[in-house]
């Protein structure tokens, strides 16, 4: 599974995840939608690798009980500062392929793409035989994904990998200060592996540094249509859609994510039994 380099780096990472990453167009609504309906069957939520809460939050407004499982003490400290006053939702701090929490649920989402920390196919396996045996008979699960750019992966074979170029900048939700981020790309192809090193500088009035952060390697498993398509029916689901993106559009060669909507098998293979 993809790590932080340092603990100085995750500690970093969390404090400003909420200002640093912004919500995919649509989806918070798409997973209200389909977490509104666990709720009506008396259901709750299990959010994988829900980080500081960003999608998690918004489900248990409306009401919805919501575990939320991270691998990261320091995404979870931020999770429950924030949601102190909440009495519908819960933090685990677990390992995506491997936890017990002790319930069912009727949804099951892995939101952000964090799937393609899963490097290898005993982890991918793991994870989603981790998350059926936690979902109710004809439970859904929900996968982000990056829809891989196989032109841009060709060119991180070429001139641009392990080129540092400018990416997002935003403030410090401590500190106030401006931080600038590079981020330099890598792609290995036997192993079809991303790998990310990012640099974080933290900037005063006078446009001196004054704080530095770095993240990497991170490495990153890219997930391609087919690949998610078998593991999916090896772990016991049936694919029901694969979109495009949050409005349920068709996955094209144009687009850039692809979200996966799985049933738990388990019920239908009951009945054929009997």
């Amino acid at each position: 599974m993809a790590k932080f380099a340092s603990e100085r780096a995750r500690e970093f990472y969390a404090q400003t995840y909420d200002v640093s990453v912004s919500n995919w167009s649509g989806e918070i609504d798409f997973y209200r939608e389909l977490a509104a309906e666990a709720k009506a069957d008396g259901q709750s939520v299990l959010e994988v690798a829900c980080g500081t809460g960003r999608v998690a939050m918004h489900l248990a407004r409306d009401g919805v009980d919501v575990v939320g499982l991270d691998y990261s003490s320091f995404m979870l400290d931020v999770a429950r500062e924030k949601s102190a006053e909440m009495s519908n939702i819960r933090w685990v701090q677990g390992d995506m392929r491997s936890f017990e929490l002790g319930e069912a649920f009727g949804l099951v989402i892995i939101p952000g793409q964090a799937f393609h920390n899963m490097l290898t196919v005993a982890d991918q396996i793991a994870c989603l035989q981790s998350i059926q045996r936690h979902l109710v008979p004809r439970g859904v699960l929900v996968v982000h994904l990056d829809h891989q750019n196989v032109s841009w992966l060709g060119d991180l074979r070429r001139d641009k990998g392990g080129v540092f170029e400018t990416a997002e900048h935003f403030s410090h939700p401590k500190t106030g200060r401006q931080v600038h981020t590079s981020r330099a790309w890598s792609y290995e192809p036997s192993t079809q592996t991303a790998i990310a090193q990012t640099v974080w500088e933290e900037i005063d009035t006078d446009g001196k540094v004054t704080d530095r952060w770095e993240s990497g390697p991170i490495r990153l498993h890219c997930v391609f249509r087919f690949e998610m398509e078998h593991l999916l029916a090896l772990t016991g689901f049936e694919v029901e859609a694969v979109q495009g993106d949050f409005f349920q559009a068709e996955l094209t060669d144009e687009s850039k994510d692809m979200v996966w909507v799985a049933r738990n098998r388990r019920a239908s293979e009951q009945a054929e039994s009997q």
